[in-house]
């Protein structure tokens, strides 16, 4: 299965499992984090639809997470780039 990195849009070649310390061939960012699991929902309790997963203050750097699952990109409720928060979207509208 190929997916889009969450950072660089480059096309990756997944296995079956990607390991904590994986990284994006082209942009050497890490690929263990929660911006690319499936689980990963902006405005959820701690961004996560995984109850029983800790939580994950730093949401672009690798994690030890159990429940990580590189999302589908083919699926329309996988999301192919984190939504800006509220506070980030008032702020880019007050900007001088």
């Amino acid at each position: 299965m190929n997916a889009p990195c969450p950072f660089c849009r480059n096309d990756i070649e997944l296995g079956d499992r990607i390991g904590r310390r994986e990284t994006c061939p082209r942009c050497s960012r890490d690929l263990h984090v929660c911006l690319c699991c499936r689980f990963y929902a902006p405005g959820a309790y701690n961004d996560c639809r995984e109850p029983q997963a800790e939580r994950v203050v730093i949401k672009d750097r690798s994690n030890f997470c159990d429940f990580f699952a590189f999302r589908d990109p083919s699926r329309p409720d996988s999301p192919t780039s984190p939504k800006p928060s509220p506070k980030d979207t008032l702020e880019s509208l007050f900007k001088k």
